[in-house]
């Protein structure tokens, strides 16, 4: 059984109680209950996308033109620095090293547009145009 319900006002927050008070109960098999803010939406999505291939275009990065994928990884890291989180480089499996960085999939809409903020203020000081117009 999955079940989600988005707490939008007082009849989703009563589906929940109820949903809740008609959930078995069992010791050796319990439901979990999670309550989580929402995640990033799909434009949020879209806007930071659009960023990484302006970025990608436009920026060099240690003397050579990174991927979309490649800005994303170090923008998403140095945000995590810049917000007093924890970044984590471990050895990878081959003897190389890897940063643990949290996944902007599972960002909340609020950690999101601090992100963006970050990615918009970093770009700025690299002279990054950016061309889509719907983001301004």
């Amino acid at each position: 059984m999955k079940q989600t319900i988005f707490l939008r006002g007082k009849q989703q927050q009563q589906s929940a109680i109820n949903a809740i008070l008609a959930s078995p109960l069992d010791n050796d098999r319990p439901i979990t209950i999670r309550i989580s803010d929402y995640k990033r939406n799909l434009d949020q999505n879209a806007r930071f996308h659009a960023m990484l291939g302006d970025i990608a275009r436009q920026v060099m990065w240690c003397g050579k033109r990174l991927k979309p994928e490649q800005w994303k990884v170090l923008l998403i890291s140095g945000h995590a620095v810049a917000t007093k989180q924890e970044a984590e480089v471990v050895p990878g499996l081959e003897g190389e090293y890897v940063n643990i960085r949290e996944s902007s999939a599972e960002m909340s809409v609020g950690r999101m547009a601090s992100l963006i903020e970050y990615t918009m203020a970093w770009a700025a000081g690299q002279n990054v145009r950016f061309t889509d117009r719907r983001y301004d």
